[in-house]
């Protein structure tokens, strides 16, 4: 069982910075990749970035590149996601998820992670 607690959610201008943090309790919690999804009011949920257990392969959306970094502690148990010249449509609750298997190559779809925190609030104001 992996635990995730994430933090630093908040409102903040556009054009302006938040880091988010994902702290990982549990079994092998530092030995899968970890990722970071959204979901906005109305929307699907979709996926940000991701990062493989070593924290040598990452993968983003489209629409974050460039603007959002995911990193890990050197212990693994911390996932970070650094968000920065953030847009209104930004505006989401923001959830770290652990992945299931211990993949070489993070993967961008829910559906392999298993574990999921509750969220931290993203507020972006125009």
């Amino acid at each position: 069982q992996v635990q995730l607690v994430e933090s630093g959610g908040g409102l903040v201008q556009a054009g302006g910075s938040l880091r988010l943090s994902c702290a990982a309790s549990g079994r092998s919690s530092s030995s899968v990749p970890m990722g970071w999804f959204r979901q906005a009011p109305g929307k699907e949920r979709e996926f940000v970035a991701a990062i493989s257990w070593r924290g040598t392969n990452t993968v983003y959306a489209d629409s974050v590149k460039g603007r959002f970094t995911i990193s890990r502690a050197y212990a693994g148990n911390t996932v970070y996601l650094q968000l920065d010249s953030l847009k209104s449509e930004d505006t989401a609750v923001y959830r770290c998820a652990a992945d299931r298997f211990a993949r070489h190559y993070p993967s961008d779809h829910s559906s392999d992670y298993d574990y999921w925190g509750q969220g931290t609030q993203v507020t972006v104001s125009s």
